[in-house]
């Protein structure tokens, strides 16, 4: 049934879009369809649930008119990595209602307050600094924003993110009671690129020890429930390492459009 009414609704369009605007639509709808099912197929390989797993559609770079394709199609998380990239498209996406939007890329602390107003939830907190100036926004604003630590697991100079186990990493977990518009939830990371996704599998598997061993000091106000890792080449791995979202761009949207 939902096969028809997408394939009615496609056809309809196609009618009134130009060229082969047809295939883009559809294009995106099977994409969605595709990651889902390996999803699924990940999570029965490592004896879980695919209702685990989170599916977060990184959306930056595209245009108003592919995420809107994509919502309509049922999704409803999506990734930016700037703020004034998102700033630029709210206007067009505003009436998408039931969106959340997270902010995956580095953040600098200039635009927290920008931030708070936009995202509903932070994935790359990487400094003390950074979390006290969105404690401040979000305290301006009566909010609670949702934030994950980032950590750099391959330890790369070119890439943002807190070291396992270091001082600043302390620091942050320390502060959290005092953060109270922050609500920490887990950890994200990056792994360093390789064509081969089963190289990322230590890095992943490193950083679900470290939640685990973050989690079982049972500190106030961390909470260590969510794992962000995997994205559209390495997804599969990341689950069956215990990831609890997938950030996937490409394999949803196609190539970066800008």
């Amino acid at each position: 049934m939902l096969e028809v009414r997408t394939n009615r609704r496609l056809l309809r369009r196609s009618c009134e879009w130009p060229g082969n605007a047809i295939l883009y639509l559809m294009s995106i709808a099977a994409n969605i369809a595709s990651t889902k099912e390996r999803i699924a197929a990940a999570a029965r390989r490592s004896a879980r649930s695919a209702d685990e797993i989170l599916l977060l559609a990184v959306s930056k770079t595209q245009p108003a008119t592919r995420i809107r394709e994509a919502y309509e199609d049922g999704q409803r998380l999506f990734g930016e990595n700037r703020v004034q990239e998102l700033d630029r498209k709210v206007d067009a996406l505003r009436d998408l209602h039931a969106a959340e939007w997270h902010m995956i890329g580095h953040l600098q602390t200039n635009k927290a307050a920008r931030t708070v107003e936009l995202f509903r939830a932070v994935d790359s907190i990487d400094s003390l600094k950074l979390a006290q100036k969105l404690d401040a926004a979000a305290q301006m604003l009566s909010r609670k924003l949702d934030v994950l630590i980032e950590i750099n697991v391959g330890g790369e100079a070119t890439k943002s993110g807190l070291a396992p186990n270091s001082p600043a990493l302390e620091e942050l977990l320390m502060a959290a009671p005092r953060l109270e518009a922050l609500a920490f939830r887990g950890l994200m990371t990056v792994p360093p690129f390789t064509e081969d996704p089963e190289r990322a599998r230590p890095y992943f598997r490193m950083l679900h020890q470290l939640r685990d061993t973050i989690a079982g000091r049972k500190l106030p106000a961390v909470a260590m429930d969510e794992l962000s890792m995997g994205m559209s080449h390495d997804f599969e791995v990341a689950i069956e390492e215990g990831s609890t979202c997938v950030r996937v761009g490409t394999a949803i949207f196609g190539e970066r459009s800008i």
